[in-house]
């Protein structure tokens, strides 16, 4: 008789990416929360039945006898309060301090409360209040019976998109007991655990494990014009002469010559730009090699990248489009976002999560970990939990 199937409950669910990982790994998505009526149109859009278990509305209306049994719930809580552009609120601003109505409703489930948590967001929680918002919210985790476990995985190991994010992987302390070893959970080195997470977390009031887990893939360093999607030079999209011209103006010196290498070369190069203001002076930079930056929210400014194909002493340049972002987060192609603007489809995929990077942590830690008994060539995590 086969198991039954590992169920996750999805908060702050998005445009459904997290789920995409998960289901990749074999977890089914039995519930879902966002605030968004945008994003639950894109979600509902491309997963059959989402009417029956999206509920949209604020968390803070959520209860714990609103979510089902579940092995499994992930948050991806809003980071703006975590970031610059937030100016560092951390988890008492108005965005990110919905985190606590997260661990409140796990807390009202009581006896319920799923075995593992996995939360993710901007690295900058780790450092925020000299690391007082991370800490915090660990402790809050351990109050809830979990011991709780800290990776950073750039999106930049399976896409050609920098993207590093947070990962806390929080784990019920008897699960976590049973597949402990008698080692000290910092005994090795990882990429996956810089200086800066291990030494947020060594604190000894916290309770805290790391899992063996097998090496990430390298990071690219190419593949963006790869997944550029072909437009016809008479496509509107492309910017006219004057405003690339407006662009390269901008360009300081060493940009500039950067950028007339590559328009010289006699093979066509794909580059993104991005906007900043430098002394006062709004500028464009071009980054040097065939990787996206971190796509972000389409709200204007430096949030925006555009693309750049040089080549063959020519130029052009225009906006990234949706399905270039949706290919950069690792979704395929069937992905569907007819239901919603342009601008709200940028803004759903940039405002989401890796779906490759979270299907690896989902094969080599989530499932591992919640399955009793899994294959032995599935490279199951070991949990060395600390002393």
């Amino acid at each position: 008789m086969s198991a039954p199937p590992l169920k996750a409950a999805e908060f702050f669910a998005g445009i459904g990416l997290v789920r995409l990982g998960l289901e990749a790994a074999g977890i089914e998505v039995a519930w879902a929360n966002d605030i968004e009526p945008m994003k639950r149109s894109m979600y509902a859009e491309n997963f059959g039945g989402a009417d029956a278990h999206f509920v949209l509305g604020d968390i803070a209306g959520v209860r714990g006898c609103d979510v089902p049994d579940v092995d499994l719930a992930t948050a991806s809580f809003p980071c703006v309060d975590l970031s610059l552009a937030g100016w560092r609120r951390g988890l008492a601003g108005a965005h990110s301090g919905t985190f606590w109505h997260f661990t409140r409703v796990l807390d009202e489930m009581g006896p319920r409360r799923p075995r593992v948590v996995m939360l993710e967001n901007v690295v900058a929680f780790a450092t925020s209040h000299g690391g007082l918002d991370l800490r915090a919210a660990v402790a809050d985790l351990n109050r809830l019976g979990y011991s709780v476990d800290a990776l950073v995985l750039d999106a930049r190991r399976f896409v050609p998109q920098s993207r590093p994010r947070l990962f806390l992987i929080a784990v019920r302390e008897q699960l976590a007991a049973s597949f402990a070893e008698p080692a000290g959970a910092r005994e090795f080195a990882s990429p996956l655990r810089p200086a800066f997470l291990r030494s947020a977390l060594e604190h000894p009031d916290l309770r805290t494990h790391a899992a063996v887990l097998p090496a990430p893939p390298e990071l690219l360093a190419a593949g963006l014009g790869q997944l550029v999607e072909t437009l016809p030079d008479s496509d509107p999209r492309w910017w006219p002469d004057g405003r690339i011209a407006d662009l390269v103006a901008s360009l300081s010196q060493v940009q500039a010559q950067r950028f007339t290498a590559m328009r010289d070369r006699r093979v066509t190069s794909w580059r993104t730009a991005y906007r900043r203001t430098r002394n006062g002076r709004a500028v464009w930079e071009i980054r040097p090699d065939d990787v996206s930056g971190c796509l972000r929210t389409a709200r204007g400014g430096s949030s925006r990248q555009a693309l750049v194909r040089l080549g063959r002493g020519k130029v052009r340049v225009r906006w990234m489009t949706p399905r270039e972002y949706a290919r950069l987060m690792g979704v395929a192609d069937e992905y569907r976002f007819s239901s919603v603007s342009s601008n709200q489809a940028l803004f759903g995929f940039g405002d989401a999560v890796c779906v490759p990077g979270v299907g690896w942590i989902a094969q080599h830690y989530l499932r591992p970990l919640l399955s009793s008994s899994a294959p032995a060539a599935s490279s199951p995590a070991r949990v060395l939990v600390d002393a």
